[in-house]
């Protein structure tokens, strides 16, 4: 369990001007990618593109939830990693069954359209994961923006790849394989958030409870001083 000072320490940071300016940064460029990379997607017939483009959305939404509950309290911040944790593993979910899906349809992706995009992707994604890194170690609502970021570097890597088995092999498999690999990061990741937003909601509801624990012991001591130095009876 984190000490007072480490608690401390997460809540300045999350109120920090530099905390918010990242995200506001992070929220543009993901906002951008999200429009550009679903319409090349859909036209490139490529389920990794849609599948990335749709976690571009998911941490345009999340960024700004946590601009929404930046220097709030505890309780407030756990419960808006709680919706982002839920968010990020139904979007997983999502493109799973899309991929599941798509392995049906057997439509050949364009290889070169998804190499370009992917690798624009990754550029963006890079860069707001190292402009994300310092947070890292905050509390879950810290921890979950870091999550997406570090996800979407990865999975951006998975898609370039992905290109170059679609014009090597000429099937589409390395493109599903792809988008499987990014929806079980997605589900994955979630859990992680929703795991540790629901330790501190905990931890939030035990605060006020140790609080009066503490004042009870504290009434308790002066009234045993009280009754050794004043006993009854004395005048």
């Amino acid at each position: 369990m984190a000490g007072c000072g480490e608690c401390c320490a997460a809540t300045h940071a999350s109120s920090d001007r530099r905390w918010r300016r990242a995200l506001w940064i992070a929220l543009g460029i993901n906002a951008g990618m999200f429009a550009g990379e679903m319409v090349v997607g859909l036209t490139a017939n490529s389920q990794a593109l849609q599948a990335d483009a749709l976690d571009f959305f998911g941490d345009a939404a999340n960024y700004a939830i946590s601009l929404g509950v930046a220097g709030m309290a505890l309780v407030w911040r756990a419960r808006a990693a709680l919706v982002k944790g839920a968010t990020l593993g139904l979007l997983g979910l999502y493109v799973m069954a899309t991929t599941i899906w798509a392995v049906w349809s057997g439509i050949l992706p364009r290889a070169e359209w998804m190499g370009g995009v992917g690798l624009l992707a990754l550029v963006a994604n890079g860069a707001v994961a190292l402009m994300l890194y310092r947070f890292r170690a905050g509390d879950a609502n810290m921890r979950s923006v870091w999550i997406c970021s570090r996800n979407d570097a990865i999975g951006n890597v998975a898609v370039v790849f992905a290109a170059a088995g679609v014009f090597g092999t000429g099937t589409p498999w390395p493109d599903l394989i792809v988008a499987g690999v990014m929806a079980a990061l997605g589900i994955t990741g979630g859990f992680q958030i929703v795991r540790q937003a629901r330790a501190e909601l905990a931890r939030s509801r035990m605060a006020p409870m140790q609080q009066d624990e503490h004042l009870i012991r504290s009434t308790g001591v002066k009234h045993t001083i009280r009754s050794i130095v004043y006993p009854s009876g004395t005048s």
